[in-house]
Parts: structure tokens; C-alpha cells; sequence
């Protein structure tokens, strides 16, 4: 890399300034904050696009997915899997590279506007008076600056989207929300030791139950189900753009106030990316014979392990297709997610998506840097004790393998990365303390009444 020396520089720069805008508790205008952000995104990705290194994946895999768009050609099958997301993306690299913009230009335009647009959005999600703080701090953020800027990797679209939808899903009102205001399972337990199973049945999912009264449609009901609707459409694209955004739906659902709203966004976040695949033979090509192979493409996900983490550990630090390993940390993902949601339910959920973007940091069995990007929205929105260190750390760890393994020749890289991978192992301790430990219970009052006080209320008014 040959401007390595330049972009530690502003790196550097730029958490330093965010620290004393900590310590000095900086409220910029919104615009100012939006300004910085767009200045050093421009100057990293002018001096990454005239670099002579290039990362490879970018050069290799997304290149190919906009070229083949541009030939109206399916661009997962015509990059020989090295695209392996729905077409979104590469429609948009497909319009650029026909604008005649050079790739190494049109590739980061994507992650850089959508990066930038996160900004404003991380200012939205945190709400309050230091929302400007926030939006500064995130403009700064040296590991988005790098994702974006250096490697055009594709994050940032995926989180632009993802944040959207949780603006719109917590709508107006104070930023703090509650989480779960009810506990079902118990009421549904007190209602089976009560009445036992058979009679217990009909007052949960019967005519009259707890789910019937749930679903009826209330006060502002066509403005709640519009607010979901979208919601659940922005959900979607983020998932469109990679599928890692599954991760944020739960959050998402808490932030809706109703049933109704949260069955409205789930149906427009599935209805999307059903959209962009049945479409592939309208845009991309695509014949109706080669749609099944496009879903197996997009499916296929390589168990390669080694790069990041505990797994390092078990190849020596370099990558390994190492099935059992992939297969463990997978199922190891999905305990400790669902163990997070159960501590978390009762906390904003904007504090649960945190924890469980974390706690899949620390577990998981294969990440690439970009990975980490996808906590900071949320972090930095709402930062923690140990939010600093956490992102100080993985910045370090990341900006070690962008700026300097760079500079050397492969064999070099590739005794550099087996320390370098084995390394990470550090980070996992320091994003465990990140998590929000001490905000498991909302300190917001509940927003909606519960179901049991929905059905009263409708009871009473009838009678």
C-alpha cells in the first residue's frame, strides 16, 4: 500500500480528536460532524483508488459482479461465486462502471455514500443532546474509514439500511426504549397452572385470547402498520446487500409497538429479497433454469476458519477448510445469541443488537475485518464502559493488516498473518467488556400496555 503512512495518519488523527471530543463533551452541528465525515472518506478512497495495491476481493470477486451486469449477464454465476449475495450491489456497480467511472473509483462510491449516510443515522439512533457528538465520532471512526474508503467492502451498505430501520421502527418520541414490557411465556405457565392445558389453550390462541386481542387493530393502527411496513422494507434491503442482517431483526421487532406493526415488517423484510431473486431474469439475465443454482451459490458458504479469533489457534494461523471447527463455532453463534436475547429482553433494543453483534464477534469461527464494522453504529450510539478500547483495539488489529502487512511481497504476508491472526484472540476478552453489562433492564417506562391490560382495556370498553 503506497499511502500506508498518510491514512495512519489521519486515523490516528481522527480518534484523537473524537477522545478530546469525548473529554471535552464537543456537540458540533450536525453538519459540520456530516463535513469531517466527507473530507477524510474522500481523501482515503482518492489516494486507495490510485494506490497500486488493491484488495483482492475487490478487484477479484466484486469487480466481475459489475462487469457482468453491464453484459446482462447473472452476476453471482458470472463471478463464479465470488459474489455470492443477491444482485442489489452489483446493479449499482453495474450503472457506475456504464457512467465510465473507473472501478477503483465506482467500487468505493458505493461504501463511501452509503458510509457517509450512516453519520446523520448514527446521530438519529442516539438521540438526546450529544447526538452530534455521536454523529462526529462515528465520521472519525477509523476502522469505517477503512472498510470503506480503503477496502470498498460492502458493510456499510448493509448497516445503512439496517440503522435506517431501527430509525423508523422507534419512530418519534425519546430515544429510550424498553424492551420486552410483557413476559408471555409467564402469563401463558400461570395460565396452564391455573386452568391446566386443555383450558388454557383457547385463552391463548382462541377467539377472545391473548393472540386474537393482540392482533386486533387499535388507535393510529394504519400509521403503526405503515411504520413497520417500512421498517421491515429497509430491513430488507440491508439484507439484500449481505445476510448478516438477520442479526438486527429482533431489535428491530422490540423497537415496533405493537403485533400488528412487528407482522407488517417481517412480512416487507422477507417480501424484498423474494423480490430482487424472482426478478433475475428481468435484470440480470437470468434464466428460470439457473435460479435454483443462484440459491445454492448464495448458500454455499465455505467453511474457512483461521483468520480471526479462537480458531487461529487450532491452524497454525494461516486459513483452513476445517468443517468441524465452522460447525461448532456456528452452533456456538446460535446458543450464545439466544442466551443474549434472554438477558437482554428487557433492555433498549438498541442495547440488545449491541450485545449480540458482540457476542458473535467473540465466538465466531470465521470473520474478516469487515465483520467488525458491524457493532459500531450501535456502539458508538450508545458506547459503553469499554466502547473506546473496543473499537481502539480492533482499529489496531485492522489498520495492522491493511497499512502495514501491505507493504511485503505473499510469503512475507503469509508468515505475517499467522501472528497477526493468532493475535486477535486478544480482542475477544475486550469485546466481551464492551457489551452493555450494566443496561439489561430499560430504564424507560413501558411504551405499550401489555396483553393482558390490552384485553381489559377492550373488555371494559365494550361493556
Amino acid at each position: 500500500m503506497d499511502y500506508a503512512v498518510l491514512t495512519g495518519i489521519v486515523l490516528v488523527a481522527g480518534v484523537l480528536i473524537a477522545l478530546v471530543a469525548q473529554w471535552r463533551d464537543w456537540r458540533p452541528p450536525l453538519l459540520v460532524a456530516i463535513a469531517v465525515g466527507v473530507v477524510v472518506r474522500v481523501l482515503i478512497m482518492y489516494t486507495s483508488a490510485i494506490d497500486s495495491w488493491q484488495p483482492v476481493d475487490f478487484v477479484e470477486s466484486f469487480k466481475p459482479a459489475g462487469e457482468a451486469v453491464l453484459r446482462g449477464e447473472d452476476p453471482v454465476l458470472a463471478s463464479e461465486g465470488g459474489w455470492h449475495f443477491l444482485p442489489t450491489i452489483p446493479y449499482v456497480y453495474g450503472i457506475l462502471l456504464w457512467l465510465g467511472i473507473p472501478w477503483e473509483y465506482a467500487g468505493r462510491l458505493v461504501t463511501v455514500v452509503a458510509d457517509i449516510a450512516l453519520i446523520p443515522l448514527v446521530a438519529k439512533l442516539a438521540g438526546g443532546p450529544r447526538a452530534s457528538l455521536r454523529a462526529l465520532q462515528y465520521a472519525l471512526n477509523p476502522l469505517a474509514l477503512l472498510i470503506a474508503s480503503v477496502h470498498g467492502q460492502v458493510e456499510p451498505v448493509a448497516l445503512v439500511f439496517g440503522v435506517a430501520a431501527f430509525v423508523v421502527a422507534r419512530g418519534p418520541g425519546a430515544p429510550e426504549r424498553p424492551g420486552m414490557v410483557t413476559d408471555v411465556v409467564a402469563k401463558v405457565r400461570r395460565g396452564v397452572a391455573a386452568y391446566g392445558v386443555r383450558a388454557s389453550i383457547p385463552r391463548v390462541i382462541g377467539r377472545g385470547g391473548m393472540l386474537h386481542r393482540a392482533l386486533l387493530p387499535g388507535p393510529d393502527d394504519r400509521a403503526l402498520l405503515k411504520r413497520g411496513a417500512l421498517a421491515g422494507l429497509l430491513m430488507g434491503l440491508a439484507l439484500c446487500a449481505k445476510s448478516w442482517p438477520i442479526w438486527l431483526i429482533p431489535g428491530m421487532l422490540l423497537l415496533l409497538p405493537n403485533l400488528r406493526s412487528r407482522v407488517a415488517a417481517l412480512f416487507t423484510t422477507g417480501l424484498v429479497p423474494i423480490f430482487f431473486l424472482v426478478t433475475l431474469p428481468v435484470f440480470a439475465g437470468t434464466s428460470l433454469q439457473q435460479i435454483p443454482q443462484v440459491i445454492h451459490t448464495i448458500q454455499d458458504i465455505r467453511p474457512i476458519v483461521g483468520e480471526y479469533g479462537w480458531t487461529p489457534w487450532f491452524t497454525g494461523g494461516d486459513w483452513a477448510l476445517r468443517p468441524d471447527l465452522a460447525s461448532f463455532g456456528t452452533n456456538l453463534i446460535y446458543a450464545c445469541v439466544i442466551a443474549v436475547i434472554l438477558l437482554w429482553r428487557r433492555a433498549d433494543p438498541i442495547d440488545m443488537t449491541t450485545a449480540i453483534l458482540l457476542v458473535f464477534m467473540v465466538v465466531t469461527p470465521r470473520l474478516g475485518a469487515q465483520y467488525l464494522l458491524w457493532f459500531m453504529p450501535f456502539l458508538v450510539a450508545r458506547p459503553t464502559r469499554f466502547a473506546w478500547p473496543a473499537i481502539i483495539a480492533v482499529s489496531l488489529w485492522s489498520g495492522y493488516g491493511y497499512l502495514y502487512m501491505t507493504q511485503f511481497d505473499v510469503t512475507t504476508w503469509w508468515y505475517l498473518h499467522q501472528d497477526w491472526s493468532r493475535a486477535s484472540i486478544v480482542l475477544l476478552p475486550i469485546l466481551a467488556l464492551a457489551m452493555p453489562w450494566g443496561r439489561r433492564v430499560a430504564t424507560a417506562p413501558g411504551l405499550v400496555p401489555s396483553l393482558e391490560q390490552s384485553g381489559r382495556a377492550k373488555v371494559s370498553s365494550a361493556a
